[in-house]
C-alpha cells in the first residue's frame, strides 16, 4: 500500500494536517528532533541516552526501508510546517522483527511530536485518528497495536482516550525498554467512534 509520495490531509477549522512520505531531504530535521530531551524521553527509559533511536540511528538507511508495503514512514505538517512524524509497520513482515514472533494482520504505529512548540495543541490526536484510519482502509488489518514505555502514563492516557486497550508488557531495544502493548481492534475503532 505504499508509495514514494503518499499524501494524507485532513482539515480541521484551525488548520490543516499534511502526512507525506519522508524523504532525504527531512533527515536535518529529524535529527534535530531526535536531540530533544521529550523526544529521547519518549523513546527510551535509559537516561544515559543522549539521542533519540541512539547515536547510531542512520536516518538515510531508516527512510530507505520505509519505502515498502511492510514499513512506511511519515512526516506530519501543519499548513506547511513540519512538526512531528509516524512510523507504520506491519509487525510480522517488517525487517528488524522487534516485535518478535507476532500474528499477522496487525499495524503497529509509532507517533512523535518533534517540535516543542507544536506540542499540547491536539496536533497529535489529529496525527494519531488519522494514522488510525488509513489502516483500517485495508480490510486485512484486524487491529493497531503501539508501545509506549510502561512508565508513561501520559502516553497511556492519550491512547486509551483514543479506544487503545493495554494487553501485556513487553520490552524492546534488546531488553532495555519497558513497554506496555496497546490494541486497537477494528471492532472497538469503529465503536469508539460511532455517531462521529
Amino acid at each position: 500500500m505504499s508509495e514514494p509520495n503518499r499524501r494524507i490531509f485532513t482539515d480541521r477549522e484551525e488548520y490543516t494536517l499534511l502526512l507525506r512520505s519522508g524523504r532525504d531531504s527531512d533527515i536535518p530535521t529529524l535529527r534535530h528532533w531526535d536531540m530533544d530531551p521529550a523526544v529521547i524521553a519518549s523513546t527510551t527509559d535509559d537516561p544515559d541516552i543522549s539521542v533519540a533511536f541512539g547515536e547510531e540511528s542512520d536516518w538515510m538507511e531508516n527512510l530507505a526501508l520505509h519505502q515498502d508495503d511492510a514499513w512506511e514512514y511519515w512526516i506530519a505538517e501543519i499548513d506547511g510546517q513540519p512538526i512531528g512524524a509516524i512510523q507504520l509497520v506491519d509487525p510480522q513482515l517488517e525487517p528488524t522483527h522487534d516485535w518478535g514472533e507476532i500474528e499477522p494482520n496487525l499495524r503497529a504505529l509509532d507517533i512523535g511530536i518533534g517540535e516543542p512548540d507544536a506540542r499540547g495543541k491536539g496536533y497529535g490526536e489529529t496525527m494519531m485518528v488519522t494514522a488510525i484510519a488509513y489502516c483500517f482502509v485495508n480490510p486485512a488489518v484486524d487491529a493497531i497495536i503501539i508501545d509506549p514505555l510502561a512508565p508513561s502514563k501520559r502516553a497511556h492516557k492519550f491512547h486509551q482516550r483514543l479506544g487503545f486497550t493495554p494487553t501485556h508488557r513487553q520490552t524492546f531495544n534488546n531488553g532495555e525498554d519497558d513497554c506496555l502493548v496497546h490494541r486497537l481492534t477494528r471492532a472497538d475503532w469503529l465503536a469508539h467512534n460511532q455517531g462521529d
